[in-house]
């Protein structure tokens, strides 16, 4: 099986110009986790996560790590993290999503895919058709075709 045969058509993205208060919404509104960044000609810039916007958010110090298996949260003020919050919901997109973007083109084989999601650690893969994003793969989506005809 090839990624077109696997891969969700309807891809939402996001303009690079664009707020993280719109992906915050996207991420809502569309049930989803992450997405293309793409510029004004419809190139794919970049690709912002949840995990990303995560990050984001947790750059601060209100916590701190024991030891390899125990996290010691601080008490933070409330105040200043609703207030970071605001900071991160206006910044553009840029400034959050990762520009480096591992994508594959639209006739890879799924043992590729699979090893790719697997090896990168990453959960979503965007496929290209000559440069131009038509579609979008998830580790479900592998799991799903890989595994429906023989259940």
């Amino acid at each position: 099986m090839q990624a077109h045969e696997m891969m969700i058509k309807e891809v939402f993205k996001v303009r690079e110009k664009d707020s993280v208060r719109s992906v915050i919404k996207g991420f809502i509104e569309h049930r989803i986790s992450g997405m293309p960044v793409v510029n004004d000609q419809d190139e794919m810039v970049g690709y912002v996560s949840d995990g990303d916007i995560m990050r984001h958010i947790g750059k601060h110090k209100d916590f701190y790590v024991d030891s390899l298996y125990t996290v010691t949260v601080v008490q933070g003020d409330q105040v200043e993290f609703d207030e970071r919050i605001k900071k991160i919901l206006d910044l553009h997109v840029m400034e959050v999503a990762k520009r480096k973007v591992i994508r594959v083109e639209w006739d890879v084989k799924s043992e590729d895919i699979a090893a790719i999601l697997g090896k990168k650690q990453i959960k979503k893969l965007p496929v290209e058709q000559d440069g131009v994003l038509v579609g979008i793969i998830s580790r479900g989506d592998v799991i799903r075709r890989t595994f429906a005809s023989i259940l």
